[in-house]
């Protein structure tokens, strides 16, 4: 039994403030790769290290966004830099987010890294294949049916991360042993 004690928002020297420990992190994928899945394992653990956290999830923001989505490119650049602008402003009044979307080109992400200086990318690695047998949405199959013209990875390319902070191979590793991971990335870059 480990007796250490996980660091926390409480151990810092009392000049810290929570806004000024509050970062971002966004977890980049094809569709069906697992990024929710570690999400929902990774929100609870930032929590426990004293963390106020969000999770700022592409479909869930889409439906206020744009609710009958065209995914077009001038709609995505819109809706990634709002979701962007969004997550920056969170991340300034002290709460750490989490980006769970695809954000299927780098510069999405990169606009990111430009705005939140407390910034880390997270590739969750899957092959394309084993993301269609895994698509409980149906995402790839309005794709391979013509419903879809625009399917990350399938119709339209997928720009993964060149330097992430952290790459995760969910064909090898459990969405609770990914969040411990991204876990350790958080204690070793913001802490």
């Amino acid at each position: 039994m480990n007796m250490m004690k996980e660091p926390s928002i409480s151990d810092h020297p009392s000049r810290i403030t929570r806004h000024e420990l509050a970062f971002a992190i966004w977890i980049t994928g094809l569709p069906a790769s697992g990024k929710s899945t570690i999400v929902s394992a990774l929100k609870p653990q930032l929590e426990g290290l004293g963390l106020t956290v969000e999770v700022l999830e592409s479909d869930e923001v889409r439906r206020v966004l744009t609710p009958t989505p065209t995914y077009s490119e001038a709609e995505r650049d819109l809706f990634y830099r709002a979701l962007v602008f969004t997550g920056q402003k969170l991340v300034t009044h002290g709460v750490t987010v989490i980006f769970d979307a695809t954000a299927s080109r780098r510069v999405y992400r990169d606009f990111a890294k430009s705005m939140i200086s407390r910034f880390a990318e997270v590739s969750v690695e899957c092959p394309l294949a084993i993301c269609m047998e895994r698509d409980r949405k149906g995402t790839y199959r309005k794709g391979q049916l013509g419903e879809s013209l625009t399917v990350p990875g399938l119709q339209s390319p997928y720009e993964a991360p060149i330097n992430p902070d952290l790459r995760i191979d969910t064909t090898s590793i459990s969405s609770g042993d990914a969040a411990n991971q991204i876990c350790d990335l958080v204690k070793a870059k913001f802490f």
